[in-house]
């Protein structure tokens, strides 16, 4: 039963048993791959405004969050049991307070030249770099909500491209 389920959905870090296993990427070519992440940390307005006029005492929180998310990147295979360790040729992470006030957005981006796709970079990025601003604002600020960290799109591989319904890539990385 196992075995046909993992067959039917095709999850490529199962083995036909149902035991993890990370994918043999031997026979893959080597393609341009790219993806975007993004992900919101909401906060008090009177929080966006601290960063946003550095006045947070630990420092400057968008570049604080932009090396974590990129140290992020750049060990993801460390971070995620079936990873592969990815030679990253790009990564960018961008923030954007909200329109209402109440949070910052994060868009993160990276790209390399692989046989395995560059998702799970991008969604680590936006993650460790929202996991900094929290711990950068922590202090004034403890009922922060880090949110809505999701894929928004990816191009290269055997699959193609994906864009999520609803939203577009605001970055352009087509390089």
């Amino acid at each position: 039963m196992v075995k046909a389920k993992v067959m039917e959905e095709g999850l490529t870090h199962l083995d036909t048993t149902g035991k993890a296993r990370m994918v043999d990427v031997t026979g893959k070519a080597v393609t341009q791959r790219a993806a975007v992440a993004r992900g919101v940390v909401y906060m008090k307005p009177e929080t966006c405004r601290l960063i946003l006029d550095n006045q947070i005492a630990k420092g400057d929180v968008f570049s604080a969050a932009k090396i974590a998310g990129i140290m992020a990147a750049k060990k993801t295979w460390d971070l995620i049991p079936l990873c592969h360790p990815l030679e990253l040729t790009h990564i960018d992470l961008s923030f954007q307070l909200l329109q209402q006030g109440n949070g910052i957005e994060i868009t993160a981006t990276t790209e390399c030249l692989g046989r395995t796709g560059v998702e799970m970079e991008a969604l680590t990025a936006v993650s460790v770099a929202a996991l900094t601003i929290y711990d950068m604002c922590k202090a004034v600020d403890k009922a922060m909500v880090i949110s809505e960290i999701r894929l928004i799109s990816k191009k290269g591989g055997r699959s193609g491209e994906y864009v999520r319904a609803g939203e577009h890539d605001r970055e352009n990385y087509e390089r």
